[in-house]
């Protein structure tokens, strides 16, 4: 029985593959366990399929599934929870961000009794300080709205039990942020800080639009904070609306000159067009993901698959 499964999402990682192939068996090897690596090629577009066939054809522990196109990195970690058979089971990423030295540390952390062990950054090099504030900003902005406690300065490197993937897959939902969902389904968390290097090779594939996409999916489907916001504000408005009446007519029962109602006109019907946009744009995303519910579509495709035995 497969003790350990390692799950390694891969998009163009070309220069990083055998460089953390290399750095990850000898360390899961010295544990005298089971274990396997999944990589999932997420429609790469260089030499990623051939190095990763190449990779399954000298060690049958390395398991390959090949995209039909690229359908981002969380389809690709939903991927290798599905295809994992090990019962612990690590998500890492391909460019050695994620030490594999750490995964053991998370191990040690999973044999003392908790479920999930989450990867917590104390230092991160060769990232801006835009791509830091956002992130923090995501994770202070996804508590206020959701009441979730994602755990901060963390990403998808994390170790699972099994009953904790068997969780997470039986959530249905199109679009997914795991480490939402993690926080989601609870049990017993814990987490193992590291410092995270720069990549070995190759650049981030993360731009600020799949950055976006992935908070939408992270913040949207976990609350109705959005769908209620709208009638806060009216609420708010309403009143501010009689406070500013009540001033109006106080302030021409007194004679006081105020620039008139015409001053107040075009900056009033800018702003509350403005705040019926914002909330019809907020519900209109509501709208789309429940579109693609309804669609039912598949969340990603295989094309081809190497090392399984169901193959």
């Amino acid at each position: 029985m497969v003790k350990y499964s390692i799950i390694v999402p891969a998009y163009n990682e070309e220069k990083s593959l055998q460089l953390f192939y290399d750095a990850v068996t000898p360390l899961m090897g010295g544990l005298q366990e089971e274990y396997e690596i999944i990589f999932v090629n997420d429609g790469s577009r260089d030499a990623t399929k051939q190095i990763l066939n190449d990779l399954a054809e000298k060690d049958k522990r390395v398991k390959v599934c090949h995209f039909s196109r690229n359908f981002g990195q969380q389809a690709a970690l939903l991927c290798g929870l599905q295809e994992a058979c090990g019962q612990a089971v690590i998500a890492m990423d391909a460019d050695l961000q994620d030490p594999p030295e750490v995964a053991l540390q998370m191990i040690e952390k999973w044999k003392e009794g908790f479920d999930v062990v989450h990867g917590k950054r104390k230092k991160r090099k060769g990232e801006t300080f835009f791509k830091k504030a956002t992130a923090s900003l995501f994770y202070k902005f996804t508590r206020k709205i959701t009441g979730m406690e994602l755990q901060r300065d963390s990403g998808d490197f994390k170790l699972y039990d099994r009953k904790v993937v068997d969780a997470i897959l039986s959530m249905n939902e199109h679009d997914r942020l795991l480490r939402a969902q993690t926080a989601w389904v609870g049990f017993k968390q814990t987490c193992v800080e590291f410092d995270r290097p720069e990549r070995v090779a190759g650049e981030t594939h993360y731009t600020l639009k799949k950055m976006v996409k992935l908070a939408e999916s992270g913040i949207f489907p976990n609350t109705d904070y959005t769908l209620t916001f709208p009638i806060k504000l009216g609420v708010l408005l309403g009143v501010l609306s009689v406070i500013c009446f009540i001033t109006f007519v106080v302030l021409t029962c007194c004679d006081v000159w105020f620039g008139g109602l015409t001053a107040w006109l075009f900056p009033t019907v800018g702003a509350l067009c403005a705040v019926i946009l914002v909330c019809q744009g907020m519900a209109n995303i509501h709208t789309a993901m429940i579109y693609k519910e309804v669609q039912n579509r598949p969340k990603y495709i295989i094309e081809e698959k190497r090392n399984f035995d169901k193959e």
